[in-house]
């Protein structure tokens, strides 16, 4: 059995525009299909980068919060060097990068936001 146009007629995740709203889902030149491949992986890595930095800067805070000197500089400093591989691979823009280490040291600091 077919399904009905209406199910064919899906939203992608834009929700604005149906899926199939003049665009092959797929492409059919060889180097095309390359790109969307490589697309895709770095779609991935930067959301690798974005969802870990968010992860060590609230491991950071959770430090700062325990009081626990030690783990406070550990993590500040695995949050910086971090913040600095993603900056470079062009996972967030340098400015990002620049402005979440200084909350970052102004949260080891104590100073308030």
């Amino acid at each position: 059995m077919a399904p009905s146009n209406e199910l064919t007629r899906t939203l992608c995740y834009h929700r604005s525009r149906p899926r199939d709203a003049g665009f092959s889902q797929m492409p059919n030149i060889k180097q095309q299909k390359k790109r969307v491949r490589i697309a895709a992986q770095e779609r991935l890595d930067n959301l690798r980068f974005r969802s870990t930095t968010k992860t060590l800067a609230r491991r950071l805070r959770e430090a700062v919060d325990a009081g626990d000197k030690a783990k406070t500089a550990e993590e500040h400093k695995r949050l910086v060097s971090w913040l600095d591989r993603a900056a470079a691979r062009g996972a967030i823009h340098k400015n990002t990068a620049a402005r979440r280490k200084a909350q970052a040291d102004r949260l080891v600091s104590g100073k308030p936001p």
